[in-house]
């Protein structure tokens, strides 16, 4: 009886640390401005059981990120068109990369923080590996366009944290210009894999 229980009590201490940190590292400027003592102390938890739960502050804002992500998350794999399943390819992946970057620009502090947080490569991370295997395979099933690893890495960098970061933030370009530029660059490469016609 008591397992469960413990259970329970972990994943509402979980979500209650979630719920701090999200509120935290809204109303600061940046995520480096925010302690873990503050997180546990708004959650109403232990500085071990913040440790315990996300291992360490890069764990903590992984966390943070995915639960962030995963309304984005359940739209791709179960939602409407255009970024559910039932999207022809041609028009998923620039809706996908749009998504990609409207959630890096509504989350541009902690986007940058995950990615400067650790020594650990943005390109190992899961979430990094799940949105490059589809674009990689929804690329693959677009006529012409070949081989999808490669591009789906190139694709993906017009949407890395630090770029979004230093084109809205230092360079002050306004959201839906960037929005812009970047569906002008996908159907531009999109466009370069199409039949020629003789």
């Amino acid at each position: 009886m008591a397992e469960p229980r413990a259970r329970k009590d972990a994943a509402r201490n979980r979500e209650a640390v979630l719920a701090a940190a999200d509120a935290l590292f809204s109303r600061r400027a940046s995520p480096e401005d925010v302690t873990m003592a503050e997180v546990a102390a708004a959650a109403g938890v232990g500085k071990g059981t913040l440790f315990r739960a996300f291992g360490d502050r890069a764990g903590l804002l992984r966390a943070l990120y995915e639960a962030r992500l995963e309304p984005l998350r359940a739209a791709i794999e179960s939602g409407p068109p255009p970024l559910g399943p039932a999207t022809p390819p041609r028009e998923r992946v620039p809706a996908l990369l749009d998504a990609a970057l409207c959630f890096k620009l509504d989350n541009r502090s902690l986007a940058m923080a995950l990615e400067e947080s650790g020594g650990t490569s943005p390109y190992r991370t899961e979430h990094y590996a799940r949105w490059h295997a589809m674009l990689r395979d929804l690329l693959e099933r677009i006529p012409g366009l070949g081989d999808g690893d490669f591009p789906a890495h190139a694709l993906l960098a017009a949407t890395r944290a630090d770029l979004v970061e230093h084109l809205a933030g230092e360079g002050r370009a306004p959201r839906e210009r960037l929005r812009e530029r970047l569906a002008r660059y996908v159907e531009r490469f999109l466009d370069s894999g199409a039949p020629v016609e003789r």
